[in-house]
C-alpha cells in the first residue's frame, strides 16, 4: 500500500468500528458492474474513493489492471484483505482528493460516492488532473450526491453538486449517459434518500 498524508476520512471510524464487516458489502455496485462489458482486456481503472473496496475487487477479478484510492487507512486494510480473499493484486493508495499521484494514464477513470467531499473551488483542477490521467478514448463514471435533497449523516462535511454541475465538466458529446435520481440509504440506522446524478462519459473515441 503507498501512503501519502491526508486528513481523516470522514467514514474512516465507520471503517475502524467494524473491522469484521463491511459497511458497503462486498457485492459491486450496480455502475461498476454496467461498466465492465465497455472495457476492454486489462484495461487500467482508477477507482477514486474506493473504500472498503468492493468495486475495485470486483474490476481486478475480471483481469483489469485497478488502482484504488481512498484517504481511510481502515478502509483500505479491509480492501487489502477482500482483494486476498478473492485472489487478485490491486494497488491501494492512501491519499486524499483532490491530491493526485502520479499514476499515469487509465482507460477507465470511476469514481462512487467520493468527489462531493472534494471542495467546489478546487473540482475544475481535479477534473483538469483527471483528463490528464486519461487514455485517448478513455471513460469517465462517477456519481455524486446533489443539493436536490440533502440528508446529513454521521456529521460528514459534504459539498453538494447543483444541479447540472457534474456535466460542465464534459462537453455534451462527450456524455454517454447522464441521470438524476433518488437513492434509499440506512447507513445511519434511520431510512433515508440521498439525491444523485450519475454520468458516464467518453473522451474521445469510444472504447
Amino acid at each position: 500500500m503507498t501512503i501519502a498524508t491526508s486528513p481523516r476520512s470522514p467514514w474512516d471510524q465507520e471503517y475502524e468500528k467494524t473491522p469484521d464487516s463491511y459497511v458497503w458489502g462486498t457485492a459491486p455496485s450496480a455502475l461498476a458492474s454496467e461498466l465492465l462489458a465497455a472495457l476492454p482486456a486489462r484495461a487500467r481503472v482508477l477507482d477514486l474513493g474506493c473504500g472498503e473496496g468492493r468495486d475495485s475487487v470486483f474490476f481486478a477479478t475480471h483481469g483489469l489492471d485497478v488502482t484504488g484510492l481512498d484517504p481511510s487507512h481502515a478502509g483500505l486494510r479491509k480492501a487489502e484483505r477482500l482483494a486476498a480473499e478473492r485472489g487478485v493484486h490491486v494497488r491501494w493508495i492512501e491519499s486524499a482528493l483532490p491530491a493526485l499521484p502520479s499514476l499515469g494514464d487509465f482507460d477507465l477513470v470511476y469514481s462512487c460516492g467520493s468527489i462531493h467531499y472534494v471542495a467546489r473551488a478546487d473540482r475544475p483542477t481535479l477534473f483538469r488532473r483527471l483528463r490528464e490521467m486519461t487514455s485517448p478514448g478513455g471513460r469517465h463514471a462517477h456519481i455524486v450526491f446533489t443539493d436536490r435533497c440533502i440528508y446529513e449523516e454521521r456529521g460528514e462535511v459534504v459539498v453538494y453538486f447543483e444541479s447540472g454541475e457534474l456535466a460542465r465538466f464534459f462537453a455534451p458529446r462527450e456524455i454517454l449517459r447522464r441521470e438524476d435520481r433518488l437513492i434509499p440509504c440506512a447507513q445511519d440506522g434511520r431510512p433515508h434518500e440521498h439525491s444523485v446524478e450519475v454520468l458516464v462519459a467518453s473522451l474521445g473515441v469510444g472504447l
